[in-house]
């Protein structure tokens, strides 16, 4: 599989001589099976310059799976480039919504009213295909199987584990490791904690093994305490989610938008040097738009 990185900011597009190194487009991800199937994580600002890169290729069959339906994750696709030229197909795999009780066609439809954007999906060219995927129910995309996997946000998030040929890469979307609702010593912490630890543990189980994991590190944790319930994790909890599922290579991702390019390098330094990091067994890297690797 390859590996491409097209938007690694989170929550909003943030352009400027301060984020030159690693960019400002907010999340998506290219996949490329070893038969090149095109899977995109994320349709964030970044599916927009993917979206030119296709052109060479059309007609195009694509997957997109969206992780979350918060704008930074879909705000690229009204722009979709193959959207507006016959004869590519594009599916759209999402989560049910159970607050309005709609599923991913809801993220197309707000979006592309007339009120917002100056076509409506009606008018488009391609039309899309959804899809509603649900908790550990696999998804096989040719080549691929895909298994969304139910994290914490502050709406219905899915990570997604892809393997392929026996490599596999998981991306967790937007995740804040659970946190106790109780104090310690009040009634409900200790079977609270138990809950907790059954659920990390079986998010471990499942992404076990996966040759990269891409994992939102959006804090530092002298951050955190005041970001706590906004459904991001800290460079640091995604070096513990690597360590717990032996992964080879993990990629910080979803960077601070107020963050500069040389800030998001000092923190990340004094993250990794916090842990007893055997670089032989792990490789920790930041999320670079336009880096790409081959697993």
């Amino acid at each position: 599989m390859k590996i491409k990185f097209w938007g690694v900011r989170g929550s909003i597009p943030s352009p400027g001589l301060g984020t030159i190194r690693y960019g400002g487009n907010t999340t998506c991800i290219e996949i490329r099976t070893d038969n090149n199937e095109i899977i995109i994580l994320d349709g964030g600002s970044g599916i927009f310059p993917l979206s030119q890169s296709l052109l060479k290729e059309l007609p195009v069959t694509v997957n997109i799976f969206n992780t979350h339906s918060h704008w930074d994750h879909i705000h690229g696709l009204p722009f979709f480039i193959p959207l507006y030229i016959p004869g590519n197909r594009v599916k759209l795999y999402a989560s049910f919504d159970p607050i309005t009780g709609e599923g991913p066609e809801r993220i197309i439809n707000v979006q592309m009213q007339y009120n917002y954007f100056p076509v409506r999906e009606a008018e488009t060219k391609t039309p899309i295909e959804y899809f509603t995927v649900m908790p550990y129910e696999p998804v096989e995309v040719g080549s691929a199987v895909i298994t969304p996997i139910l994290l914490n946000h502050p709406v219905v998030n899915h990570g997604y584990r892809i393997d392929c040929n026996g490599k596999s890469v998981f991306f967790t979307g937007d995740h804040e490791p659970h946190n106790n609702i109780y104090e310690p010593g009040e009634d409900g912490f200790e079977e609270y904690q138990t809950l907790i630890e059954l659920q990390y543990q079986s998010i471990v189980k499942a992404v076990s093994g996966v040759d990269v994991l891409i994992a939102d590190s959006a804090y530092t944790q002298e951050e955190y305490p005041l970001k706590k319930g906004w459904g991001h994790g800290t460079f640091d909890s995604s070096i513990k989610l690597a360590e717990d599922v032996d992964t080879k290579i993990l990629y910080c991702t979803h960077h601070e938008p107020t963050r500069s390019d040389d800030a998001l390098e000092k923190v990340f330094a004094e993250a990794v040097a916090r842990h007893e990091i055997d670089s032989s067994k792990l490789d920790i890297r930041l999320a670079r738009e336009g880096d790409e690797i081959n697993i």
